[in-house]
């Protein structure tokens, strides 16, 4: 798998540098891509295929979870054709991906912080270069990090887990910026806090009733307040603890 600029993609060494300390591990979907409704028609699609009568509401409040989780969410018992047919009927929508206004200067700012950048998604191998294009902001990406390269997916925390031992961030120096349930939760059962974004279509209140530490509309808000954001404290030197405050 390519690289994202110097980037380590799901566990290659970093090639230049030596990695920082402090971090900020992002989703990808619905929190710097704006693909949530698109996954949303995807599944429904698939589901519909193979005749699953099922609601668009349960889908997108089961997004953020592993394919495989999500169905068996979803259905109550798993399926592993619904799985193969989202990927067939999400495949036209990957050549038109676009980012969330704010994402890939959220992405620069970050960096600029002397903060390591670290993706983290559940999209398929195939699917990242596609995604690393649509985000931008490839200079200042350290690490990818794929759900395929772990056996359990959110809300289970080994994703966030490996991206903070291969990006080498410090757990006591890091946090997650997600924009589902199920981020905020994997976060926590990592041991980092979680910034919510309300992006990709759940709601400031279950984001923060699931322990997220601030929430913001988006990543361009997130962006204008990052001075005076956990990923703001992280960029002077502070540790994080876990716990709640008010977006500013």
């Amino acid at each position: 798998m390519a690289a994202a600029g110097n980037a380590t993609v799901t566990g290659r060494p970093v090639t230049t540098g030596r990695p920082r300390h402090g971090g900020v591990i992002f989703d990808v979907d619905g929190t710097l891509l704006d693909t949530n409704y698109l996954h949303v028609a995807a599944w429904w699609e698939a589901f519909c295929e193979r005749g699953h009568d099922i609601r668009c509401a349960d889908v997108q409040r089961a997004l953020g979870m592993g394919s495989a989780e999500l169905v068996q969410w979803v259905l109550g018992r798993p399926d592993s054709s619904v799985i193969d047919a989202h990927s067939r009927h999400f495949a036209p929508y990957l050549g038109r991906l676009r980012p969330l206004p704010g994402a890939a200067d959220l992405l620069t700012a970050t960096a600029r912080l002397g903060l390591n950048v670290v993706l983290a998604t559940s999209a398929k191998d195939d699917e990242i270069e596609l995604m690393l294009d649509a985000i931008g902001a490839r200079d200042s990406i350290g690490t990818v990090v794929s759900s395929g390269a772990v056996e359990r997916t959110k809300p289970h925390p080994d994703i966030v887990t490996l991206a903070l031992g291969e990006s080498g961030t410090d757990r006591a120096r890091a946090v997650m910026v997600g924009d589902a349930v199920w981020d905020v939760i994997a976060a926590r059962r990592a041991g980092i806090p979680c910034i919510g974004l309300v992006s990709g279509g759940i709601a400031e209140e279950q984001l923060r009733d699931a322990g997220a530490v601030e929430v913001y509309p988006g990543p361009a808000a997130l962006l204008g307040n990052l001075q005076a954001s956990t990923i703001g404290r992280l960029g002077s030197g502070q540790q994080v603890m876990l716990g709640r405050q008010a977006a500013g």
